[in-house]
């Protein structure tokens, strides 16, 4: 898909789905853009001092430089910033920066040129995507250091990612007949000063924990039919005397997912069984009861989330605003990452819950006192020296301690920096680095969790259970065999994880 930017709203599924972007060739558009950025040329120009393009910056605010200086205040300011650390971040997040940093600055409130934007353009038409390193950055002002990268390859240093390699940007510039391109003042300011990174972090961790959401209700589908589960938990009565969004859907999903299960009763079947079956209680275990609780506050969350993250791709959050219609400038503090960094924070938390809730259903999948038949640990031989996926339980446990020991919240987290000026910074980055962090944990946790699923699945019987449930010990099996004698199971976790990721079990 290409996406034309201008100054309207635009969504992080146009985001996801873009393949190309196009800066608007609209009159009233270049016009917004000109506007404003003929406005902060003049007053440059007439030596009005402007923070950050006739300023220093930060603590250095108090000291003027000159209109001639000015050029070479943007150069020092992208280079001074070239102390990134950590992994780089992945091509896919660097070029969500490159599109985000885009829109933000096509708003018409950021004094930038059209000359800068269609540059952003060539970027992404050429895929030539800055190497951003991941930590770096306190979320406010904005994030300043890996946002360099971005600047610095715009102005010819630094390394690029292009046609699957790490190259020197000039390198590729001189084999396209790119020229670097020189920043006019404040422009390198403009491209350095915002919430990017972290929102660019933010949207593909998004992207990833969507799909483990969808498939862990999937999980726990599958879990009410393997062990012989009540239904009514799910029933819409239920979810409709405590209507929150989230809840709701998720129990309508669970519902449907189980669809035509042989394996599954209603609550008439267990009144009735009660007095016979000794080793049927009432109800069934919290995890399995009360998932479409858990797992609800979960997706409401997600839902607020995404909302917030989409809200500040589309805000202009760099310093100082220029208001070229009524020709005032206005010092201000929208770098600040709040929104993304609570976000983030908060679906750390829900990760955690996630997590927790799988590693409890696994618990109860494998332990013969609570599997309602399936035997210790799975195993489809009863020969004691098997021990089928015990030790896969004891892995998935661990995962869920790695996950739920990151929770703590990384906006309350702030350091004053750079001479005290940046005295309350958001973490945004952090948070958002934090979360991501949790991806990879959970779609292991995840993928143990779904083989141990499949097995559970050749115990009770192919054709017993839904037509769901079907389909996804189906794409198991391509990959996997039953486990009749123990063996390494790692490659199966490793083969299993590639299914999720691409939202097969969802």
């Amino acid at each position: 898909m290409n996406l034309q930017i201008d100054k309207r709203y635009i969504t992080l599924d146009e985001i996801i789905k873009a393949s190309n972007i196009e800066i608007s060739k609209d009159n009233v558009f270049l016009n917004y853009i000109n506007h404003t950025h003929d406005f902060l040329m003049n007053e440059i120009k007439d030596g009005k001092p402007i923070y950050g393009i006739t300023t220093g910056y930060g603590a250095s605010g108090k000291n003027y430089v000159s209109y001639e200086d000015s050029k070479t205040l943007q150069k020092n300011l992208f280079r001074f910033h070239g102390c990134g650390i950590g992994v780089n971040l992945s091509h896919k997040v660097c070029r969500y920066a490159v599109i985000m940093r885009t829109i933000s600055l096509s708003k018409a409130k950021s004094g930038v040129s059209v000359e800068l934007l269609k540059r952003l353009e060539l970027l992404i038409k050429e895929d030539i995507i800055p190497v951003i390193p991941s930590q770096g950055s306190v979320g406010a002002s904005g994030d300043l250091t890996p946002l360099s990268y971005i600047a610095a390859v715009i102005a010819g240093e630094r390394e690029v990612y292009y046609k699957g390699e790490i190259k020197d940007v000039m390198e590729v510039y001189n084999k396209l007949n790119i020229t670097a391109y020189e920043f006019k003042p404040k422009e390198a300011l403009a491209i350095m000063n915002g919430t990017t990174i972290m929102s660019a972090i933010a949207l593909d961790a998004i992207e990833e924990f969507e799909i483990i959401l969808n498939s862990m209700e999937s999980y726990v589908a599958g879990m009410f039919e393997v062990l012989l589960g009540d239904d009514t938990p799910v029933e819409d009565f239920v979810h409709e005397s405590k209507p929150f969004n989230g809840q709701i859907e998720t129990a309508k999903n669970i519902k449907k997912k189980i669809q035509g299960s042989k394996l599954t009763h209603g609550r008439d079947d267990r009144y009735d069984k009660f007095f016979v079956d000794n080793d049927l209680n009432i109800q069934d275990t919290y995890s399995m009861r009360c998932a479409p609780q858990v797992l609800g506050v979960i997706r409401d969350n997600l839902v607020i989330s995404k909302n917030w993250v989409e809200t500040e791709i589309n805000s202009v959050n760099d310093n100082p605003l220029i208001d070229g219609e009524n020709k005032k400038i206005y010092t201000s503090g929208n770098f600040y990452g709040g929104y993304v960094a609570h976000s983030m924070d908060t679906l750390k938390i829900c990760a955690a819950n996630l997590a927790d809730l799988l590693d409890k259903e696994f618990a109860l999948l494998v332990d013969h006192k609570f599997n309602r038949g399936l035997g210790e640990n799975l195993k489809l031989s009863h020969e004691p020296f098997y021990h089928g996926f015990k030790a896969m339980q004891i892995s998935l446990s661990s995962l869920s301690a790695d996950v739920i020991k990151n929770t703590t919240a990384a906006s309350i987290h702030s350091r004053p920096t750079e001479s005290l000026n940046q005295d309350k910074v958001s973490m945004g980055t952090t948070a958002a680095n934090d979360f991501a962090k949790m991806i990879p944990d959970l779609y292991n946790m995840l993928s143990i969790a779904f083989i141990g699923m499949a097995q559970a699945v050749d115990i009770r019987g192919e054709g017993e259970v839904s037509f769901h449930l079907k389909n996804i010990y189906d794409e198991i099996r391509k990959m996997v065999k039953p486990l009749y004698e123990d063996r390494r199971m790692d490659f199966d976790i490793v083969n299993i994880n590639k299914i999720l990721r691409s939202a097969k079990l969802v």
